[in-house]
C-alpha cells in the first residue's frame, strides 16, 4: 500500500485525497497548518491520518504532495525535506512552474525526487468543501521535469495523475508558464476585466445579465489572494498575452468602423475561425476547468 501525504487540504489537495479514498489501495495522509482544517479533514473522512505536525504525515511517505499556495512553498519545502525519504516523489500543484522550480530544486536536490505538477481542474471556489473526488477525471495534467529530472521521476509522477483520472502532457516549466499564460492566466485577467468596465460603465446592466455573462465571467469570482499572486510570478509571459490582446481587440475596434460590405464578410470570417476552433476543444461534459 502507498502512503501519499498531501500538505494543504483546500480544493486540490482535498480532492486528491478524496479520489484517492475513492479508488482505494493507497494510505492517505493529510497535513493542516490550522487545527481547525484538520478537524474538517476528519470530519470529511478523506483521510486515514489528518494532523498539524508535518513530521508525522510525511514521514516515510511514498509520495508527497504539496497542494499550498505557491508563496508558501520554498518554505513548506525546507520542512519537508527534513522528513521525507530519499526515495519520496513530492511534486506540487501550482499555477506556475518554472519559480517553483528554481527554488524547490535545489531543496530537495539528493534527499528526495522532486517534480512539478499542474492539474487543470482548479474552480472559482475554494476549501475542502469545494473537493470532490472526481475533480481530475479527463482533466489536463501537466508534468514539468527539467533536463535534470530522471525519466523514471517523470514515469512515476506521470502514473500518479494518470491514477485519479488525469491526462498527462510533459513540457518544461518554462513551456509551461508560457502556455497557461494564453489558456489560464490571460482569461481570468480578461473575464475580471469584462466585470470591471461593465461596473465602470453600466452596473445596472448586470442585473440583465444572462448565462452568456456568467459563463464568460466565471473565473473573475476565483481568490484575488491567490490570483495575485499567480499573475505576479508569471508577469512576463502575461504581458506578452495582454499585448498580443490588446492588438486583438484594436483590430477589432477599427474593423467595425469599416463600410458594411467589407466589415461583415471578415467578421463573419472572424467568427466563423474561432467557432470552428472552439468546437475542437477536448471539453469534458459538465466540468469547469481553469
Amino acid at each position: 500500500m502507498k502512503q501519499i501525504a498531501i500538505l494543504g487540504p483546500g480544493l486540490l489537495g482535498g480532492s486528491i485525497a478524496l479520489a484517492l479514498r475513492e479508488r482505494g489501495g493507497a494510505h492517505v495522509r493529510v497535513w493542516g497548518r490550522r487545527a481547525a482544517a484538520v478537524e474538517e479533514v476528519r470530519a470529511a473522512g478523506c483521510a486515514d491520518v489528518a494532523s498539524t505536525e508535518i513530521a508525522s504525515v510525511v514521514g516515510g511517505a511514498d509520495v508527497v504532495i504539496l497542494a499550498t499556495p505557491v508563496g508558501v512553498l520554498p518554505e513548506l519545502a525546507r520542512e519537508v525535506v527534513r522528513h521525507a525519504s530519499p526515495s519520496a516523489l513530492v511534486t506540487d500543484v501550482g499555477s506556475v512552474k518554472a519559480p517553483v522550480a528554481a527554488a524547490l530544486t535545489p531543496i530537495f536536490e539528493g534527499r528526495a525526487r522532486f517534480i512539478g505538477s499542474h492539474p487543470m481542474a482548479g474552480s472559482e471556489r475554494t476549501g475542502l468543501a469545494a473537493a470532490r473526488a472526481d475533480l481530475f477525471s479527463g482533466a489536463v495534467c501537466l508534468v514539468t521535469p527539467t533536463k535534470e529530472t530522471p525519466a523514471e521521476t517523470i514515469d512515476d509522477a506521470t502514473a500518479l495523475w494518470e491514477g485519479l483520472g488525469g491526462v498527462v502532457h510533459v513540457l518544461s516549466p518554462v513551456a509551461h508558464d508560457a502556455a497557461v499564460a494564453w489558456i489560464s492566466h490571460l482569461p481570468h485577467l480578461l473575464a475580471a476585466t469584462l466585470v470591471n468596465t461593465v461596473v465602470a460603465r453600466d452596473p445596472a446592466a448586470l442585473a440583465l445579465c444572462g448565462p452568456g455573462f456568467r459563463d464568460t465571467t466565471r473565473v473573475a469570482a476565483g481568490p484575488p489572494p491567490m490570483w495575485t499572486e499567480i499573475l505576479a510570478e508569471n508577469h512576463g509571459a502575461v504581458r506578452v498575452a495582454l499585448e498580443a490582446l490588446i492588438e486583438k481587440l484594436n483590430a477589432l475596434a477599427t474593423l467595425l468602423d469599416r463600410p458594411p460590405g467589407e466589415r461583415d464578410p471578415l467578421m463573419h470570417d472572424f467568427l466563423t475561425q474561432a467557432k470552428a476552433a472552439r468546437d475542437r476543444l477536448r471539453i469534458p461534459a459538465a466540468r469547469h476547468h481553469v
